[in-house]
């Protein structure tokens, strides 16, 4: 399974779930910012978690599937088009030769991932398939995908991925009668983003802290995948001592020399000497990343605790769909369309 980029887009690369074991080297994680929506095209398709994934920033971009493809789409950042008919999200579909995909802009984000039957064929850099822009490693020979690139699937897949792609061959355009529901793993407001206090919380003044977990914040243009810098009430210190460089991690919220937020994503650095007002809870930085400049967001405090029982709550409820979706493929008497 091959495509061809006709268009690569704004910002095209490989992630998967990112690189966890070289932080204490300076190796930032990586991997997909939204990496709820990175798995969710993977779990659909039957993949292994952390099959690489192609991460499209907003729409633009256009492919040509050189041989027939099955695969998958999530995320809010564009709709996949073939002609005038869209593909249908977070369901496998079969595409035959010759077809020509379309990203099409879409309001609901800014990222959309994209996987394929056995996952994309990547070599592994430091323990991952991600794309590290900075360092030029990773993902696709080190950079963002560009016209003419041609990308391909691993061939070892699985028995029912090869009975699916053995009964769908041909022309047409097919797809699975059932779907994934993404809107069980979303909250209602998308921008209410759920913080624990960081380790120098105390070392603003009160008013500031008010303001921090009650006034919208915007984000600003000056946002990529290593930070987003937010516009909104200026924080003031109480306490001025200098801060030496210590851990970060994506969701990191630092406060700036002048009062400014920003929040460290997935390519931010591993280290800093910014005050650490709070850490974005783990369950909620996929929402972090469909952000768009001009977007506001919110802040509300929880416990530590209760980020933790958050985050394994859904690790759980995805492990459910991972069993019960792994069963729909092996299901012989699978009805497409």
């Amino acid at each position: 399974m091959r495509i061809k980029f006709v268009k690569p887009g704004l910002l095209t690369t490989i992630q998967d779930q990112g690189r966890w074991n070289y932080l204490a080297l300076g190796v930032p994680v990586s991997g997909a910012m939204d990496a709820l929506a990175a798995n969710m095209a993977s779990i659909v398709l039957g993949n292994e978690k952390g099959s690489a994934v192609l991460e499209f920033t907003y729409a633009g971009a256009c492919f040509e599937t050189e041989t027939a493809i099955l695969m998958a789409y999530a995320g809010g950042g564009a709709v996949m088009r073939i002609n005038d008919r869209d593909l249908p999200i977070l369901r496998p579909v079969y595409v035959p030769a010759g077809a020509l995909v379309t990203l099409i802009k879409s309001p609901e984000g800014c990222r959309t991932y994209m996987a394929v039957a056995g996952g994309w064929n990547i070599p592994v850099v430091l323990g991952s398939r991600s794309t590290y822009l900075p360092a030029r490693f990773g993902g696709y020979q080190g950079r963002a995908i560009q016209a003419g690139d041609v990308i391909g699937a691993v061939r070892n897949f699985s028995d029912s991925t090869r009975q699916i792609l053995k009964s769908l061959q041909g022309n047409l355009l097919k797809f699975t009668s059932w779907s994934m529901a993404a809107q069980q793993f979303l909250p209602a407001n998308r921008f209410q983003i759920r913080v624990v206090p960081g380790r120098e919380f105390t070392w603003f003044e009160g008013g500031s802290l008010v303001s921090f977990l009650t006034k919208p914040y915007t984000l600003d243009l000056r946002s990529d995948r290593m930070g987003y810098q937010l516009n909104g009430t200026q924080m003031l210190r109480s306490v001025k001592k200098e801060l030496l460089s210590t851990a970060t991690l994506p969701g990191t919220i630092q406060v700036t020399g002048d009062g400014r937020l920003v929040i460290l994503m997935v390519d931010g650095q591993t280290t800093g000497g910014y005050p650490r007002i709070a850490h974005v809870a783990m369950v909620d930085l996929p929402l972090c990343g469909q952000l768009k400049p001009g977007d506001q967001i919110q802040f509300s405090e929880i416990s530590a605790v209760e980020a933790e029982i958050l985050w394994l709550d859904r690790s759980y409820q995805l492990q459910k769909l991972e069993i019960a979706l792994t069963n729909k493929l092996n299901n012989r008497d699978n009805l497409w369309r």
